[in-house]
């Protein structure tokens, strides 16, 4: 008679430490503390009011309160096609496209639909929480690739090639990066692309901040770049940066026709239809222009220079510049083992506890991401919170010796 109350597997799981930061915030927060939280990924700005307006709509009509079809209202997944052929150039068809409930729906039912037990997954790290624990709910194998600053957190063919055996059966590939903000430029891109081609492997690439991009970067697709890929690739996207609608919660997968009628049969049992109200947003959104993600694009790029200035101002910090997303991902190595206010915190993890208990501004450690010894910040915050936080953390560090 099995004894344990939880299963081993999803006792395994660790809590997203990118939302029990923005939680603990929060309370914070409302608790009448002038806590500053650098943890949220999500855009600072509403919906936008015409998709706002379209849910409204929606909401009234008698279809909308009925099931409808698992994979998504049909002229949803038309137009999240005619919008991939705009905005990255990957022509497909509406059904090699699966709404989900949300970006971290879509890239867990990729895995699960992908992976059989005792499958690697090349992840290279720095990576977002959720990866590595979708993987192993899959019952795949994470395998780390990691980078740092000196290459601006991009992972070479020769790494991935070092960590390829006989078991890897896809790499993801995300750009830009959360939480790095790494952008790959375009020949990386078609390289990686080339590699896993001539490897026979699957590449699950998330495009979820494909419009947030900075300076002269360029967001490119890698099965557009590598079109010889585009039967071992699923592309993963969703409504939820480009359109700040991180609550509205829909996201899709893009594949072949196989692996998305696979997705569908899963997700017939698991969630059937996403939230009808949600999808005629998310139309709303994808069938407009991009006119929304250009206003937040100018406050993100302000921010971001004032971020990155600031954090490498602080002794013992050192800040690539993000090229893409919201995201800064400073090293604080340089810190660590000083002593702040009294004591030496030895990891992340510990100076980001001393950070908030002491100054009251909320950042995510390293340890969430993979890579020990760094910090993220989210600039999708208003400006003047964000000069305030990051002062208030360079006056702490300051005093370190």
């Amino acid at each position: 008679m099995p004894t344990t109350r939880i299963s081993a597997r999803v006792s395994a799981i660790s809590e997203s430490a990118t939302l029990a930061v923005d939680a603990k915030a929060k309370a914070l927060k409302a608790a009448g503390r002038p806590v500053i939280g650098f943890g949220a990924g999500e855009p600072d700005f509403p919906t936008p009011g015409y998709i706002v307006e379209a849910a409204q709509k929606a909401a009234a009509e008698p279809r909308f309160h009925k099931y409808t079809p698992a994979a998504g209202l049909p002229e949803l997944r038309q137009a999240i096609a005619d919008k991939t052929a705009r905005d990255s150039g990957l022509v497909v068809t509406a059904d090699q496209v699966l709404v989900t409930n949300g970006g971290k729906h879509a890239v867990y039912q990729t895995f699960a639909t992908l992976l059989d037990d005792g499958d690697e997954a090349l992840l290279p790290a720095p990576y977002w929480t959720t990866y590595p624990e979708a993987i192993a709910l899959a019952g795949g194998v994470p395998v780390p690739v990691y980078t740092d600053e000196s290459s601006g957190y991009l992972a070479s063919v020769a790494a991935l090639d070092a960590a390829c055996t006989a078991r890897t059966k896809l790499l993801v590939f995300v750009s830009p990066s959360n939480p790095t903000g790494a952008v790959y430029p375009p020949e990386q891109v078609k390289a990686i692309g080339e590699w896993a081609s001539a490897k026979g492997i699957w590449v699950v690439t998330d495009e979820i901040y494909e419009h947030l991009v900075y300076g002269d970067a360029t967001f490119s697709s890698i099965p557009v770049l590598t079109p010889e890929i585009a039967d071992r690739c699923v592309v993963l996207n969703g409504v939820a940066k480009t359109y700040a609608m991180t609550g509205w919660r829909v996201g899709w997968m893009i594949g072949p026709k196989d692996v998305i009628k696979a997705a569908t049969n899963l997700q017939s049992h698991a969630t059937s239809n996403v939230a009808n109200v949600s999808q005629a947003a998310a139309l709303a959104a994808v069938s407009g222009d991009l006119s929304a993600v250009a206003v937040m694009k100018e406050a993100f790029d302000r921010r971001r220079k004032t971020m990155v200035r600031m954090l490498n101002e602080i002794p013992g910090v050192v800040c690539p510049e993000p090229l893409g997303a919201f995201y800064a991902y400073p090293s604080v190595n340089g810190v660590l083992g000083k002593e702040i206010a009294g004591t030496r915190p030895q990891t992340s993890s510990e100076l980001a506890t001393l950070i908030l208990d002491e100054v009251e501004v909320a950042v995510v450690p390293g340890e969430a991401f993979g890579t020990p010894g760094y910090f993220r910040l989210s600039y999708a915050l208003g400006d003047a919170d964000l000069e305030e936080g990051v002062g208030r953390i360079g006056k702490l560090l300051a005093g370190a010796r």
